[in-house]
């Protein structure tokens, strides 16, 4: 979900930086990049992806036979 919201993020930073736009504020492309690298950086760590959980346990909880 992360790399989602990321590769629209990366979008806007473009859009902006193609007309040369700054949103009031100080916001630029460039700001827009650096929090779509945030949130690549969060998703590849880990935070915001969903475990499934069965009534055995995950996959990596299962003992080897």
């Amino acid at each position: 979900m992360l790399a989602v919201v990321a590769a629209i993020i990366f979008g806007l930073g473009f859009l902006l930086d193609l007309v040369g736009a700054r949103i009031p504020g100080g916001i630029s492309g460039m700001t827009f990049v650096l929090l779509g690298l945030t949130l690549l950086a969060l998703h590849q760590a880990g935070v915001g992806t969903a475990s499934i959980r069965t009534g055995y346990g995950n996959w990596r909880g299962r003992a080897r036979r």
